[in-house]
């Protein structure tokens, strides 16, 4: 049904309430690399990158979160996760995991090469200062058709990583499949429910963009939050 995704969310937050402080170091420890992130971005002059790389974010978020799954899927079956099992969880299906990580990465590099290029295409300028990104990127005479090509090549790149991603790393993390079979699961999960997994990707990116606009403080609990329900979602769509 199309308004499942509120199902997974009602779920994943039942795991949230139930091991809030197993999790509640990685959110932090995701709120300091975002940090950290952000501070060099800003030190070495390039600014301009920060859209693009938190835009990036939702590409490799689903192989970040292996570790929330993990506890998920502990938590289904009755048992009980510790640090040390969500932190090796990846060792259960460890090279596909990988390669899975290594598609979203490369996609996620290609975002950030592409929207590089359209920077320099339609500003041909120097790399801007943070006191005037905002006026470069919106008050400007190319900010518009910018923003226009910006926004159609991350969605296109963007759909093709969420329907490739949204079950796969939890399939991996659950099953002995090869990365080929949880791709071309993934994304018969989105074509067969295109109409849920459009309502499930417009809440992770509602949630992920609260997080971000927050100066990434409600990443402690946005992302925890969509990793236990991305796990319930694998559950509930493949059988």
């Amino acid at each position: 049904p199309v308004d499942r995704p509120w199902t997974w969310l009602s779920r994943g937050w039942a795991d949230l309430v139930a091991v809030p402080g197993l999790s509640l170091g990685y959110g932090l420890l995701l709120v300091a690399v975002s940090g950290l992130l952000t501070m060099g971005l800003l030190l070495a002059g390039l600014v301009y990158l920060l859209l693009p790389l938190a835009a990036g974010f939702f590409f490799i978020a689903p192989v970040l979160a292996v570790c929330l799954y993990e506890i998920s899927r502990r938590r289904e079956a009755g048992g009980v996760a510790t640090l040390g099992d969500s932190l090796l969880a990846w060792r259960r299906n460890g090279t596909q995991i990988a390669l899975m990580g290594l598609v979203l990465m490369l996609l996620h590099l290609a975002w950030v090469r592409i929207a590089t290029l359209l920077f320099a295409l339609f500003f041909h300028q120097s790399n801007p200062t943070l006191d005037r990104l905002v006026d470069a990127l919106l008050f400007s005479p190319a900010s518009l058709p910018f923003l226009a090509v910006g926004t159609v090549v991350g969605a296109i790149l963007a759909t093709v990583a969420f329907a490739i991603g949204v079950v796969s790393i939890p399939m991996l993390l659950d099953r002995d499949v090869s990365v080929f079979t949880a791709i071309h699961t993934s994304w018969r999960v989105v074509t067969e429910n295109p109409a849920a997994m459009a309502l499930w990707a417009a809440l992770i990116v509602v949630f992920t963009t609260f997080g971000i606009i927050t100066l990434y403080l409600g990443l402690a609990i946005a992302v925890r939050l969509i990793g236990y329900a991305s796990w319930h979602a694998y559950r509930d769509l493949v059988v």
